[in-house]
């Protein structure tokens, strides 16, 4: 019998699924149907959300009763609040997040049930608690008190007054907005799969969740932002930018926030988040990173494009990050952040036809082998 391998599990179809759709060679993003684009200029984060959940967009009664369950379900159990502020000073915070996540779930009587209807309620309220966690997460490792949620404001306004305690301005929450639309879900990445491997077993919500933040807490999968503003500050002014590369690129070496596994082509996010990245440096007083961008950007396109490596979305997104005041270390969390809405509805659309996930591997160890006595090794 002849066996074929997919490393990584290229390519491998193990399942159907109606919300996101990924053409790597043209640069195409879709969920249900609707282009990245397209949910970038003109919805928000909330409603992606409850359309992943739901499976279409949403009425308009619909998304009025989910905002109203976000905002509900922003606090959280003044017990975890304790556990968060006796976290270890200098914990990784996506470890804090995997902890906290997984503490979160003994305070909820339905985290044992793994029917649609309390998967979904768990995925709503997990959804609005995450935002509330992090922030009270990077404000306890700074000594500092966690903020409690505001009603009034946005879910992605909320989460930048919780981490900051000053009120965003409404450029700022849209900006961060927008962050989190286009890194909502992202088809069948490492996590996403990681979530569905972990529910396949009928395991329950939060034990999906906590799966794949362990998943996403690999520098593979979710830290290569950080890795982006590592570069530029190692640049340090835009003159260096084209010979820093262009040495990179001689030794072989990998640029971070460049190339895709499944793009070959610009990533439509980046697209998005090139222009928005360009303002906001602008304003900021920090444009030389994106001139530091724009020259990596063009010195990569021109020795690699025609191999199909181009920016992705981590490219732009540490800056747009940073220049809205959140530390390095905490944009893998705000991955999280936004990737908890289709984890969850990913996991909610295999489990309508579940089936255990259960692989195989070639064996290439010996054969024909006998026990040795321990005493004759």
């Amino acid at each position: 019998m002849t066996t074929t391998i997919a490393k990584g599990l290229e390519g491998v179809l193990f399942t159907e699924s109606k919300l996101t759709f990924i053409n790597g060679t043209e640069g195409i993003l879709t969920h249900l149907g609707i282009p990245i684009q397209e949910w970038a200029e003109n919805s928000t984060f909330e409603e992606l959300s409850l359309a992943l959940l739901l499976g279409r967009l949403p009425n308009a009664q619909e998304l009025a009763e989910f905002d109203a369950d976000l905002k509900a379900n922003r606090e959280i159990p003044g017990e975890l609040v304790e556990v968060i502020k006796a976290f270890p000073r200098g914990v990784h915070p996506m470890q804090a997040l995997r902890t906290a996540v997984s503490h979160l779930g003994l305070f909820d009587p339905q985290a044992e049930e793994t029917s649609e209807a309390a998967r979904t309620a768990i995925s709503r309220r997990m959804i609005a608690q995450f935002a509330t966690i992090i922030a009270a997460i990077n404000r306890a490792q700074e000594g500092q008190e966690p903020v409690a949620p505001r009603l009034d404001l946005t879910h992605a306004g909320n989460f930048l007054y919780m981490l900051t305690g000053q009120e965003p301005t409404a450029e700022q929450a849209r900006l961060f907005d927008i962050a989190l639309v286009l890194h909502a879900d992202h088809g069948m990445n490492a996590s996403t799969f990681t979530a569905i491997a972990t529910a396949s077993t009928l395991s329950d919500q939060y034990s999906a969740i906590v799966s794949a933040i362990g998943a996403l807490k690999g520098p593979l999968h979710g830290g290569a932002n950080e890795a982006v503003m590592d570069m530029l500050d190692e640049i340090g002014t835009p003159d260096k930018a084209a010979s820093y590369i262009t040495d990179k690129l001689d030794r072989k070496e990998k640029v971070m926030g460049v190339g895709h596994r499944v793009y070959k082509y610009f990533d439509p996010r980046s697209r998005v988040l090139r222009d928005y990245a360009a303002h906001v440096a602008e304003k900021q007083g920090k444009s030389h990173y994106y001139q530091i961008l724009e020259t990596i950007e063009k010195t990569v396109v021109d020795r690699l494009g025609s191999k199909g490596i181009y920016p992705n979305v981590d490219f732009y997104s540490g800056t747009v990050y940073s220049d809205l005041g959140i530390q390095k270390a905490y944009f893998t969390p705000i991955f999280a952040l936004a990737r908890i809405s289709g984890w969850c509805a990913s996991v909610i659309e295999y489990e309508r036809d579940n089936r255990l996930l259960r692989p195989d591997a070639e064996y290439t160890g010996a054969t024909n082998q006998h026990y040795v006595q321990l005493q004759d090794r």
